[in-house]
């Protein structure tokens, strides 16, 4: 089985995932291409530039990735963040239910492989982990969701034609899920696995348009996309407020 690990990088020069993954290829700007061989030494080779108008929408580059790595004979086509630290699994026992292993460098192939072909015997075309690290999400007697939604950090793809509508950048992952579903009834979620990256608490990426009025208008977009039975909003006003103390 050919597996391609591969994260899209904008703005962020220093790519923290090669330091976890160093077999990872970074899909970067061809105008950032020499800030990143500058920030990543050593890893000159994983850095590869894509053509003017690509980056800037993490659908569309993400699509060309997918593109890319189908085409030149993947298997499997990995797309990671650009700050993974480590993948996890909860991996206990009777007397340690909560034993928290990481999946290291030299095995990581061998988990993607194992994992994609139980995908694959189970129908689907597209698997990933737990967004939740919290341990109370880690249902034993439930190790596999197959109609969960799948969180942008890891996603996991057999080769498939379906891509992300890049109408919805800040809602792709949602979408590439039901996408999944739809058309192939269902996706394959590791409730006993998490990943640890920083996701929207840095710059670059998509911090670059993302903000409240986006993250509302990409929502009801995709609301609309998908109807109101399957994409709920919950406009209800928080109840966190603090109450009048009585006298």
């Amino acid at each position: 089985m050919k597996i391609s690990v591969c994260c899209p990088s904008y703005k962020r020069p220093k790519v923290e995932t090669l330091d976890y993954l160093p077999f990872t290829k970074v899909y970067v700007d061809n105008k950032e291409y020499n800030d990143y061989i500058k920030e990543n030494k050593g890893f000159e080779k994983n850095i590869i530039k894509v053509p003017d108008g690509i980056q800037g929408n993490l659908c569309r580059i993400r699509n060309y990735i997918l593109d890319e790595e189908f085409k030149n004979g993947a298997d499997v086509c990995l797309i990671i963040d650009d700050d993974l630290k480590g993948i996890y699994l909860w991996q206990g026992d009777k007397k340690n239910p909560y034993k928290k292993v990481k999946i290291e460098k030299e095995n990581f192939l061998n988990f993607i492989e194992k994992y994609s072909l139980l995908c694959e015997e189970f129908g689907f075309k597209f698997w990933g982990l737990n967004c939740n690290a919290d341990a109370l999400s880690y249902r034993q007697y439930s190790p596999f969701s197959t109609v969960s939604y799948i969180g942008g950090p890891f996603q996991c793809f057999l080769k498939n034609d379906l891509r992300y509508d890049e109408k919805l950048p800040l809602k792709e992952d949602y979408d590439m899920t039901l996408q999944q579903c739809n058309k192939y009834r269902g996706c394959l979620r590791l409730n006993f696995g998490f990943y640890n990256c920083k996701q929207s608490k840095q710059a670059g990426g998509c911090a670059t348009y993302r903000n409240y009025e986006k993250e509302s208008e990409q929502l009801n977009l995709l609301q609309k996309k998908w109807g109101k039975k399957i994409v709920k909003i919950d406009k209800t006003k928080n109840n966190n407020q603090k109450k009048e103390s009585k006298k």
